[in-house]
């Protein structure tokens, strides 16, 4: 469990980068595809939430496959025990000590995690009992769902779409996959001019035809799962911006008139109804530029250059995919000692010391036994203190270790940790 622990904190920690890095390639594709069509700009963006979702899976999966084979996936300069310390030991300070911070509070990391998903996640939910009750309880209009049922004949679907009526909403939704339905404020029936209305439901069907609610509910699980990142909340409103442009193509292409649905955008614009989060609305995205769009559409470019960027970017996506996959295949079969976390309490800082504000970081080289027991401590770097490299020396007796892994055997081995005594 507490391998799992560590493996989930420092994944969770390095998508910070790995976020970083995929919104800025999604931001410098997007910019180069701004003439492109609304579907190719909507590819980019979903290959960009599928690899903020992948990457870490992948780099999860291997690290938790390390772990299992007594590997060093999670080692980390500082309290924890890990091979090549020399190279650790040139890193600043103050980064040694925030690793140690991290390392030490891993548990409490995924923990708040854990907690901000659950709360996300009930409260999608709620969200989503909210529409399913709608749809049961919702009134009906005879004449608007024939209208409704024509409409989505001309659109190709073959399902049948349900319209309900309820007066708690303020704009046109929908919602569900394989029973869709789409509910209407019973407010538009009385205020919204009917062709008008019928170009907002053509718009709603353009969602049914492309399954779009289903997409939209998986764009909400990444979003739970990564909330702390800026890059997804950002990739997936480009996704909601370019799928709202394609759902009003769709729905003006077919109506033929795309004056009239830019005419009911406008009024609902004035009117100022607001959003469902979990459904797929007919206001969603910037009203005025989907007006823009529709009435003056752009020159836009066509052809193979157009997809050169989202080519680029599926190309990389696929190379670290690939990577990850192939190290998390990779178990190596000769592994370093590895501190079991659990086994290993902070050293007590001496009195004295303390009172005397004393510290700094010692470098200490110890052996670990087969059955993972330290042998043979020493100095090699002083903290500059006897007392506190002393006090070092008698805490590190007390770790237990996952022995060195050589021809499939434990084995005994020579390792190098450092600490830092700083104040709490």
């Amino acid at each position: 469990m507490s391998a799992a622990i560590n493996a989930l904190a420092w994944t969770l920690l390095h998508f910070i980068w790995q976020g970083a890095v995929i919104g800025m390639g999604a931001a410098l594709t997007l910019a180069l595809m701004r003439r492109a069509t609304p579907g190719q700009r909507y590819m980019v963006a979903c290959t960009a939430l599928a690899l903020c979702l992948g990457w870490p899976a992948l780099e999860l999966a291997q690290r938790l496959s390390a772990a299992d084979a007594g590997g060093a996936a999670l080692r980390l300069p500082g309290l924890v025990a890990a091979e090549g310390m020399d190279d650790a030991s040139l890193l600043p300070q103050q980064l040694l000590q925030v690793l140690q911070v991290l390392a030490a509070h891993a548990r409490t990391l995924v923990v708040f995690w854990a907690a901000c998903v659950t709360a996300l996640s009930l409260r999608a939910a709620a969200g989503i009992l909210w529409i399913s009750r709608s749809a049961r309880h919702g009134g009906t209009d005879t004449a608007w769902q024939e209208r409704l049922s024509q409409l989505a004949r001309r659109f190709g679907i073959r399902r049948a779409v349900r319209l309900r009526v309820t007066a708690s909403l303020a704009s046109p939704v929908t919602a569900g996959w394989w029973r869709p339905v789409v509910l209407v404020p019973a407010a538009l029936l009385a205020r919204m001019p009917p062709e008008l209305l019928e170009a907002l439901l053509a718009h709603e069907l353009a969602h049914v035809r492309r399954h779009d609610y289903l997409i939209n509910l998986l764009q909400n699980a990444v979003e739970t799962l990564l909330f702390f990142h800026p890059a997804v909340w950002w990739i997936s409103s480009r996704i909601r911006t370019e799928r709202e442009l394609i759902a009003d193509h769709i729905a003006a292409s077919t109506l033929g008139e795309p004056r009239r649905l830019a005419l009911a955008l406008s009024e609902l614009e004035r009117l100022q109804f607001s959003t469902q989060h979990l459904a797929i609305a007919a206001n969603g995205g910037d009203l005025m530029v989907r007006i823009k769009h529709l009435v003056q559409p752009r020159a836009r470019s066509t052809g193979w250059k157009a997809v050169i960027p989202a080519l680029v970017l599926a190309a990389a996506g696929i190379g670290v995919l690939a990577n990850a996959s192939a190290g998390s295949k990779a178990a190596p079969q000769d592994t370093h000692a590895v501190m079991v976390f659990d086994h290993c309490k902070k050293p007590d800082w001496p009195a004295g010391s303390k009172a005397a504000k004393e510290q700094g970081t010692v470098t200490l080289e110890f052996g670990v036994s087969a059955d993972g027991k330290v042998t043979g401590s020493s100095v090699k770097k002083s903290s500059g203190y006897a007392a506190l490299d002393e006090a070092a020396r008698e805490g590190l007796k007390q770790c237990a270790f996952k022995p060195a892994i050589k021809g499939g055997k434990p084995i005994s081995s020579n390792m190098q940790m450092q600490y830092v005594w700083v104040p709490d």
